[in-house]
């Protein structure tokens, strides 16, 4: 075979082989142009590897949370209860009193000043350092004690008060309230030792015999008519209270009833503190003259009754709004005196309720000159009645 054959055997081989083989294509990158219309070459292959990248991962971020506070564990916990103190002993004599009070009043660790006790307003007669003890003595009847009699017994009683003075040092706070300690001194009766001038209030009408006068006597709310007892004892400042005085007698004897003194307290007890005195001098109502109030008797109607308008007032450091009214009644003879009388004040002086003006002559000054035993000779019955409590409010308030 010559060489021309040979080579044109050679091309038909090669034909053959690329008609059979798969044709590979590569593909064609477009040049990538800058913003100058300029070719740029990808010279680190940036393209590419975005063509072999993977699917992006989900973003997980989030705002962080604030901080939890930690829960309080339970703690076993009792509220304390103070204990009172006892820091307060006293020793009755014959004749006076003697009282110890520790400074360290409430018992807390703290010495409190001197000069914030007092026995009844009466400061201390001593003082011990090394213990810390203050000293009153008092006979019985000072230091503004009272005295009470009973059945068995003479009781004088007596108050250690305790007033903070913290407020002294310039700054409006305290840090102790006020306190007040009774103490009694108990006396047995042995024979009558009162000064009082008022007899038993009541003798069965059935032991007595028929000389003896028998007397019943009230004080009573009544109604703004007067015509019935006041079913309610709340009043509101500015009203009138309206008192009646009368006595149930069980005798022709013609008499009649006068109201002799009154007292109004916070509390029941007569002597208590504050007091305020309103009708005195043995019939003398001063509550207008001392107040500028409407207070006066009404003008009598009846011998047995005997009427009286006071004006509400309550007492300024009481925060009960209570008020007790406790008076002295008696039934005298049919006519009247100095000692025997019912007198207002008045822009025009002192007025009778039983038209003898005559008789309040001695209201600005002293009316009874007899001594008590003399009074029971002449008058017939004394006793004492009271009200209470009458309860004081402000209007709107309920």
């Amino acid at each position: 075979m010559s060489s021309i054959e040979e080579a044109g055997a050679e091309g038909s081989e090669v034909d053959s082989f690329i008609t059979q083989a798969e044709v590979i294509e590569f593909p064609v990158q477009t040049p990538v142009r800058t913003d100058f219309g300029k070719p740029s070459q990808d010279l680190m292959g940036v393209q590419s590897k975005e063509l072999l990248q993977g699917p992006v991962a989900k973003l997980t971020w989030s705002f962080p949370s604030l901080p939890e506070e930690p829960q309080q564990p339970y703690i076993p916990f009792d509220m304390p209860h103070p204990i009172p103190a006892n820091s307060v002993a006293a020793q009755c004599g014959e004749n006076s009193v003697y009282v110890e009070v520790m400074k360290d009043f409430f018992g807390t660790g703290n010495p409190l000043l001197s000069s914030a006790f007092t026995l009844g307003g009466c400061t201390a007669t001593g003082e011990d350092p090394s213990a810390q003890v203050l000293i009153f003595e008092s006979e019985l009847h000072g230091c503004s004690s009272t005295s009470m009699v009973t059945e068995d017994e003479l009781v004088y009683t007596y108050n250690i008060i305790y007033t903070p003075q913290e407020v002294s040092y310039g700054v409006p706070i305290v840090r102790s309230s006020s306190a007040v300690v009774g103490i009694e001194c108990h006396y047995p009766r042995t024979h009558n030792v009162s000064s009082d001038a008022l007899m038993p209030t009541w003798i069965p009408y059935a032991s007595t015999r028929v000389a003896e006068e028998v007397f019943v006597f009230s004080l009573k709310l009544m109604t703004d008519d007067w015509m019935f007892e006041r079913p309610s004892n709340q009043y509101f400042l500015g009203d009138m209270i309206n008192l009646e005085a009368s006595v149930l007698l069980y005798s022709h004897v013609p008499v009649r009833v006068f109201v002799d003194s009154c007292v109004a307290t916070a509390v029941p007890d007569v002597a208590s503190v504050p007091r305020y005195s309103f009708i005195e001098n043995n019939g003398c109502l001063v509550d207008a003259k001392f107040t500028g109030s409407t207070s006066h008797f009404m003008p009598r109607t009846q011998g047995d009754k005997l009427r009286f308008q006071l004006e509400v007032f309550r007492f300024q450091q009481a925060d009960s709004g209570l008020v007790y009214i406790t008076c002295i009644l008696k039934a005298a003879a049919a006519t009247s005196s100095s000692e025997q009388k019912a007198c207002s004040f008045s822009a025009n002086g002192w007025v009778s309720a039983d038209e003898s003006n005559q008789v309040c002559g001695c209201c600005d000054s002293t009316c009874s000159v007899r001594s008590g035993s003399d009074r029971l000779l002449t008058d017939l019955q004394w006793e004492k009645a009271s009200v209470g409590p009458i309860n004081v409010k402000d209007y709107g308030q309920k």
